[in-house]
C-alpha cells in the first residue's frame, strides 16, 4: 500500500483513539493529534468545532454507554483528502454492538481531522 493511501487509515486510528480514550487528560492530547484546531464534529446529535467541543461530545458518549468502546466496521475507503468508514459501539461485557455508524471526515495539509460528518445507521430503542 502506498503511503498516500495509509493516511487516510492513520486518519480514522487516531480518529479512534480519541473516541476511545476515557481519561481526560488522554482524551484532551488524543483530540489534538486528531483534529486540526479549528476542527469540527457534526451528527445527528451534535455539532460542535474546536478540540473542547469535541472532547466533550466525546466524553458524553462515554457517560451514555460507560464500559463501550468504538470499533471500526469494514476498511477505511479515501481520496483526495475525504475518508469514509463504518464503525460500531462495542459493550465490552458482551461483544454487542447496539450502535453503528457510517463517517466521512476531510483532512487538513498534514493529515489532521477538518471534519467529520457522522452518521447514525443504528441505535437502540429507548
Amino acid at each position: 500500500m502506498s503511503a498516500a493511501g495509509n493516511r487516510y487509515e492513520n486518519a480514522v486510528a487516531r480518529y479512534f483513539e480519541a473516541w476511545n480514550a476515557t481519561d481526560r487528560d488522554a482524551l484532551t492530547k488524543a483530540v489534538a493529534a486528531a483534529w486540526s484546531t479549528d476542527g469540527s464534529y457534526t451528527d445527528p446529535l451534535a455539532e460542535v468545532r474546536g478540540h473542547d467541543g469535541i472532547a466533550a461530545v466525546i466524553a458524553a458518549a462515554h457517560e451514555q454507554f460507560p464500559g463501550f468502546s468504538f470499533r471500526p466496521a469494514g476498511p477505511v475507503d479515501g481520496h483526495h483528502d475525504i475518508a469514509r468508514f463504518g464503525w460500531e459501539l462495542v459493550d465490552e461485557a458482551d461483544g454487542t454492538a447496539p450502535v453503528a455508524g457510517f463517517d466521512v471526515i476531510t483532512l487538513d495539509g498534514e493529515d489532521r481531522i477538518r471534519s467529520v460528518h457522522g452518521f447514525l445507521d443504528r441505535v437502540p430503542t429507548q
